[in-house]
């Protein structure tokens, strides 16, 4: 069975994608992390985001008619365990050790 499809990217995420080799070339040597500073002022900077906009629309419009086409040939979220993996494991009683209990027996009596 396929996958399910992967989420898809903000308008941020591509415009970075497709900002980031600019962004190296105008600053040589910088860490990615920086990159992706910059990138953010950049973009905050940005007035007409709507290019970017429409394809993260269109991006998003693209996952959800596949998550349904998934859907609809057997696929479900848990399919690839993907629910699995983020949900939190199921937290065990704690356990008192003696001295706890101890401490537990001291209270009980001074009250």
């Amino acid at each position: 069975m396929a996958d399910k499809p992967k989420r898809p990217l903000s308008a941020y995420m591509l415009w970075l994608n497709s900002a980031r080799e600019s962004i190296k070339r105008e600053n040589p040597g910088i860490k990615v992390t920086e990159v992706a500073k910059r990138g953010g002022e950049l973009w905050r900077a940005m007035k007409d985001k709507s290019e970017w906009e429409a394809k993260a629309a269109k991006a998003k419009d693209d996952y959800d008619r596949a998550v349904k086409d998934f859907e609809a040939n057997g696929g479900s979220s848990a399919a690839n365990g993907g629910a699995k993996k983020r949900a939190k494991p199921a937290k065990k009683p704690a356990k008192k050790s003696k001295r706890d209990d101890s401490e537990d027996d001291d209270d009980d009596e001074s009250e």
